[in-house]
């Protein structure tokens, strides 16, 4: 079992335990990639899932700080909230492998935040529009979450 997320051609893959390929569009950053803190880009090379939040919670739940709000996206939330970078449903956090490259230091994906997590359902995918995280469409990453394991590996190229 294992992600691979490519960001040319903006879609994540996931290989399950007996053997079916899941595939979903996504969108990765508009900076495009990079490892650097504050560069607002993806980090490439090899991850893996550090921890799953936000198991159970409904469709479009809004989270921030990696705490569910009590607050459910909708259009008039984002009218109220234009500055915010919606993370909703499902996180999945990741985690770098690769000293100097995209753990540790000034290039460490998990200090960075860096998650595959849900967005809202009118943003488009398959083009880079995020901050650095992967984003997915709300049902998209509940499916991929309830598949995943924490300590799944995770390349991002």
């Amino acid at each position: 079992m294992a992600i691979h997320v490519s960001i040319a051609d903006q879609t994540l893959r996931f290989m399950d335990a007996s053997g079916a390929e899941h595939r979903y569009c996504v969108s990765t950053a508009l900076n495009g990639p990079g490892e650097k803190q504050g560069s607002g880009c993806t980090p490439r090379g090899s991850h893996r899932i550090r921890a799953k939040i936000g198991a159970g919670l409904p469709v479009g739940a809004v989270l921030v700080g990696r705490r569910f709000t009590a607050e459910i996206w909708s259009p008039q939330l984002a009218e109220q909230y234009p500055q915010r970078d919606w993370i909703l449903s499902r996180i999945l956090w990741l985690c770098g492998n690769e000293p100097g490259r995209n753990r540790s230091g000034r290039v460490d994906s998990m200090r960075r935040f860096i998650y595959i997590h849900g967005t809202p359902d009118d943003q488009p995918m398959g083009v880079p529009r995020s901050h650095g995280c992967i984003r997915m469409r709300n049902a998209d990453v509940i499916e991929l979450f309830d598949l995943v394991t924490v300590g799944c590996p995770v390349l991002i190229e």
